[in-house]
């Protein structure tokens, strides 16, 4: 037989392209520690202590913006517990070594209670914001559809609002500009560190990822440069006008929607979920998310700022944040390609559960 006539008779036993079945997701791709605690019971207390150490912060911490009989005191207190359970939270979930981190926090958050220094108030403000703003990313899990994306959004969004109300409750003597750029800067670095530290380098990034990652940083170049420029250097018209529109929104809806949020925080945080579901590079995508995150924590910096405007605003940021999210989502989750059209079931990616650490 030729081999031409033998090559035939393979092809007609197993006509077509063979497809790729990944109905089963591949297994977790990142060596993980070893549990803290040996014994599920012990570690089912642990979360269940730190869950009701975060309730108890908030509800403590939130006498800071919400008119009801308490001594002032006990409101830095809610802010110190709630920068330990940060602190606990974002160590556990990268894997750190907790007795150095929570030790830390625990020793700042004290001494910032109890000498009330300026400096050391300070810096328990924007650590709690940092960790807040970072763990509440972190915390989130892969979702492979919109509704599951929307569920980590929200969850997200309840955890970066704890860390608001910590950052409120300490109250801190800062030039809050000075202190949002620091926040940012800070919690964006951690957040790199954080998912460099996953193996997610950047040989691992796709043509498509690269092309996300690069249009959000260039929005997030154009937002940031332009809002400096007209603040500097813009025309007393163009200033007086965005004042104006300000100030008219406030007036007639209560609140103005936050650009960082509405075109790259939220919807980062959207489309990051998605394709973590996929692929491990779509933490690259999360990265950005913090940027959202940290705006939040942020909010209620300032003591002049009202709490009702803060909640306006950020409502506003969150409906238009969720449309711009769901529609990038759209986009980045599309099939392209005859290899997709090949594929007999998405690419799935497993991770270890919402309370297990991810390294």
């Amino acid at each position: 037989m030729t081999p031409t006539r033998q090559a035939a008779q393979r092809g007609s036993a197993q006509p077509g392209r063979r497809r790729l079945d990944t109905s089963v997701p591949a297994d977790y791709d990142v060596p993980t520690r070893q549990p803290r605690l040996e014994s599920p019971t012990t570690a089912r207390y642990a979360f269940a202590a730190t869950f009701l150490a975060w309730v108890a912060g908030v509800a403590v911490a939130g006498t800071a913006v919400v008119a009801v009989p308490h001594p002032a005191w006990i409101e830095r207190w809610g802010a110190a517990l709630l920068l330990v359970v940060f602190s606990i939270g974002l160590t556990h979930r990268g894997g750190g070594h907790m007795r150095i981190w929570t030790v830390a926090s625990g020793v700042l958050a004290l001494s910032a209670v109890a000498t009330e220094l300026n400096l050391l108030v300070a810096g328990a403000a924007a650590v709690s914001a940092i960790l807040a703003s970072v763990w509440a990313v972190v915390i989130t899990r892969p979702a492979r559809s919109a509704i599951g994306a929307l569920k980590e959004f929200v969850l997200a969004l309840a955890v970066a609002l704890s860390g608001t109300l910590a950052v409120a409750a300490w109250n801190a003597p800062v030039a809050y500009q000075r202190f949002n750029l620091v926040v940012l800067a800070a919690a964006l670095t951690l957040a790199i560190a954080f998912v460099w530290n996953l193996g997610a380098g950047l040989h691992g990034l796709g043509k498509q990822n690269i092309a996300i990652i690069a249009a959000v940083a260039a929005v997030l170049l154009v937002l940031l440069a332009y809002s400096s420029f007209v603040r500097t250097h813009g025309s007393e018209t163009v200033v007086e006008g965005i004042t104006n529109f300000v100030i008219w929104m406030r007036e007639t809806v209560g609140g103005v929607p936050r650009p960082v949020e509405v075109f790259i925080g939220f919807p980062a945080l959207i489309v990051g979920v998605s394709l973590r579901s996929k692929r491990r590079d779509g933490w690259w995508v999360l990265v950005f998310a913090v940027l959202g995150t940290g705006v939040l924590t942020t909010s209620l910096v300032s003591p002049g700022a009202y709490p009702s405007y803060i909640a306006l605003s950020t409502v506003y940021s969150v409906v238009l944040g969720v449309v711009v999210g769901l529609v990038a989502r759209y986009v980045a989750m599309r099939q392209r390609g005859s290899r997709a059209s090949r594929s007999l079931e998405p690419t799935s990616r497993s991770e270890p559960g919402r309370l297990a650490p991810l390294k």
